[in-house]
């Protein structure tokens, strides 16, 4: 039996991640996070002190995670490395910037590529990544490729760090985003680009519950197919 897979890829702070979870609930979907699993690998490259272009050594990491993820006691999303909960650590700017870094390495996205593809189990997964519909499930049953402008994916990522009380330059996060963005798209291992049969959209204008009813209308309509 083929398992329904939905993947949803895109740049930082396109929403992607926000419409994956909503989408999951929706469908009753199992849910893959595979950016945090970037993430935790180049934390834990960090906290083990390794030069984020020692290739071989995050591969190395990647390959023997002790990760689990689970639900917070307050509903929010729980992280557990080798038992200790990292969720917010790696909700990071720097945390996003680990996990560009590492993820341009071959060696780590193969170490990872098991792992993800063992989260597509019954009764279907919606992924949200970077190469989801691209290399990790090129046979999904419906690709989208989730975009908005560098200015406006600056202006949600600076109202989400406020919320938290954090002190942020936009111009600073416009920068990181761009340059971000740059590394992503030109890294020789999964660039950043939407699958020949994805289906874009652009969320600048739109708000989460108008992406959300468009994508879900999508995903039932190729279900039901």
């Amino acid at each position: 039996m083929s398992i329904p897979v939905v993947a949803i890829d895109g740049p930082s702070g396109s929403g992607k991640g926000t419409v994956a979870r909503r989408l999951a609930e929706a469908l009753g979907f199992h849910l893959l996070d595979s950016g945090a699993l970037y993430r935790v690998t180049g934390h834990a490259g960090w906290l083990n002190g390794l030069d984020p272009r020692d290739e071989a050594g995050h591969a190395a990491l990647a390959a023997g995670l002790d990760l689990v993820f689970a639900v917070a006691a307050d509903g929010g999303e729980a992280i557990l490395l080798n038992g200790v909960d990292i969720a917010s650590e790696i909700r990071t700017e720097q945390g996003g910037a680990r996990a560009s870094a590492v993820a341009s390495h071959p060696a780590v996205r193969r170490a990872l590529m098991d792992r993800q593809r063992a989260f597509a189990t019954a009764p279907g997964l919606v992924a949200d990544g970077r190469d989801m519909g691209t290399v990790v499930f090129p046979d999904a049953v419906l690709k989208i490729f989730l975009t908005a402008s560098a200015a406006e994916r600056a202006r949600r990522r600076f109202l989400q760090l406020q919320a938290k009380g954090l002190s942020v330059d936009i111009e600073s996060l416009s920068r990181e985003i761009e340059e971000r963005d740059w590394r992503d798209a030109n890294r020789s291992a999964s660039p950043l680009v939407p699958a020949v049969d994805a289906i874009q959209i652009d969320s600048t204008a739109m708000g989460p519950d108008a992406v959300v009813a468009a994508v879900l209308a999508l995903a039932l309509a190729r279900l039901a197919g």
